[in-house]
């Protein structure tokens, strides 16, 4: 059996669909019951349990073959990521105690990043997990494709890409998350040994420019690319809600000045098949229907 916490994510549900296609049994971790439904009438097992809750944890991961571990996004977070470790503390305390034969953890690229940033999060969870006497899989993903749904509506209205990622140029590695499920379903069906780390992005590397052009196409009116002058940055993060904008800034930074990338240095590097296109194609459609 296969516990999987955020079920209800793209990702994860990618994920429970492959396995459940493979005639795998699945247990939804589900933080709302309700949302758990359309899972049990797929035949999944369905517990309830939050991130933060070791005990309601420990019991939804027990018995487990594999257990996928996803942890929640703080986008905003407090200094020192006291929301980070507390989750890091409780999906610990429950590995230990509900002992799953194997365990794959969603990280991120720049997992490994020399300075301070909003994926430092990742690198808490991996330093926690990884001394664990357990099979661990740390799944780092690069940036996602899916993340262009916040570019939809300039694109649409204005014909323009605002571009934090920088120069448009710059090719970055990228995935969609359609792949980074399917991989982690494939991933946590295997047997290992000890801690180990795969690194996924997608069949080539898209820079601000292929996304506009794929929004052209998509939209079937010219899209430019406007980089978003940094200087800016914090000013507008802080208009848009943000109390903390600085980690934020530094994880552009690092895709922009390359400290945030993939090493591919004595580890197992994987590509997915999803191209780009398929990705925004299906952003645009998305929200040609949403009221």
């Amino acid at each position: 059996m296969y516990a999987i916490t955020g079920i209800t994510g793209q990702v994860g549900g990618e994920m429970a669909r492959r396995l459940l296609a493979a005639g795998a049994p699945v247990r939804a971790v589900v933080r709302d019951g309700a949302k758990g439904a359309p899972w049990a009438s797929q035949g999944c097992e369905v517990v309830r349990a939050t991130m933060e809750n070791a005990a309601a944890l420990t019991t939804a991961l027990a018995g487990a073959d594999g257990v996928f571990i996803l942890p929640p996004s703080e986008f905003d977070p407090e200094p020192g990521y006291p929301e980070a470790r507390t989750v890091i503390e409780a999906v610990r305390t429950a590995l230990v105690a509900a002992k799953p034969k194997r365990v794959v953890c969603l990280s991120t690229i720049g997992a490994d990043a020399p300075h301070d940033n909003l994926l430092t999060q990742r690198t808490l969870m991996e330093n926690a997990l990884g001394g664990l006497d357990i099979p661990v899989t740390f799944l780092r993903p690069a940036w996602f494709m899916e993340n262009a749904v916040w570019d939809v509506p300039d694109a649409r209205d204005e014909g323009v890409l605002r571009s934090f990622l920088q120069p448009p140029e710059k090719a970055f590695p990228m995935v969609a998350t359609k792949d980074v499920g399917s991989i982690a379903a494939d991933l946590i069906q295997q047997h290992w040994s000890g801690t180990r780390i795969v690194e996924l992005e997608g069949p080539a590397r898209v820079s601000p420019n292929d996304l506009a052009m794929a929004f052209s196409d998509a939209l079937g009116h010219k899209v430019k690319v406007e980089s978003v002058p940094r200087s800016s940055w914090e000013a507008l993060f802080v208009s848009q809600g943000a109390k903390r904008p600085l980690p934020r800034i530094r994880m552009l930074d690092g895709f922009n000045e390359g400290w945030i990338d993939f090493r591919n240095v004595d580890r197992l590097t994987l590509r997915g098949t999803t191209p780009l296109s398929e990705v925004i194609d299906a952003l645009v459609a998305r929200a040609s229907v949403t009221p």
